[in-house]
C-alpha cells in the first residue's frame, strides 16, 4: 500500500528537480570520486574511498525517498485568490497566528515536511493544530487540544506559496 504525499506544485517541481539532478549529475560526480579514490591504492585502508562510498549510499537513499514521494504525489493547487478577503488556510499555506495571550505572531507552513524551504515551522495537516487551521480565514479564532490542554489561536495572515 502506498502513502499519498500531498504537495504544492512548487514543492513537487523542487523535489523533481532535485531527483533529476541526483540521478544524473550526482551519480556521475560520485562515480568520479570513487574512481579517483580507487586509484590511490589499497581500498581497505583508503579513507577517501570509504567516504565516497558512504556519500554514495546516502545519495542513493535520498534518490529512493524522492522517487517514492514523486510516484505517490498528489499535487494540490491553491484555489485562493491572492490577497482576497475569502482566503482560507489550505495545504501549502503560510499562516501567521497569534497565540492567545501573546503579542508577537508566529508563522507556520501547513503541509508536508517536504514543503519546507526556509525557517518556517511545518505543521502537518493531520496534526490537531493543522486540522484546526485548515479552512480558517484571516481573523478566525481556532482551538485545538494539545497534551497540555486546549490552545486557542487567532489567524492574522494567510499567504499562498
Amino acid at each position: 500500500m502506498s502513502n499519498i504525499h500531498q504537495l504544492s506544485r512548487t514543492a513537487y517541481e523542487r523535489l523533481d528537480a532535485e531527483f533529476q539532478d541526483l540521478t544524473t549529475r550526482g551519480r556521475i560526480e560520485i562515480a568520479r570520486k570513487i574512481e579517483t579514490a580507487r586509484e590511490l591504492g589499497d581500498l581497505s585502508e583508503n579513507g577517501d574511498y570509504q567516504a565516497a562510498k558512504e556519500e554514495q549510499g546516502k545519495m542513493e537513499g535520498r534518490i529512493m525517498h524522492l522517487q517514492r514521494i514523486l510516484t505517490d504525489a498528489v499535487i494540490i493547487d491553491a484555489t485562493n485568490t491572492a490577497g482576497g478577503a475569502h482566503m482560507t488556510v489550505q495545504l501549502g499555506s503560510v499562516v501567521e497566528v497569534l497565540l492567545d495571550g501573546d503579542t508577537e505572531p508566529e508563522r507556520y507552513l501547513v503541509g508536508s515536511i517536504e514543503e519546507k524551504t526556509d525557517d518556517l515551522i511545518v505543521v502537518s495537516p493531520g496534526s490537531p493544530m493543522g486540522q484546526a487551521l485548515l479552512g480558517a480565514s484571516t481573523g478566525d479564532n481556532v482551538q485545538f487540544q494539545s497534551p497540555g490542554g486546549a490552545i486557542q489561536l487567532q489567524v492574522t495572515k494567510i499567504e499562498q506559496r
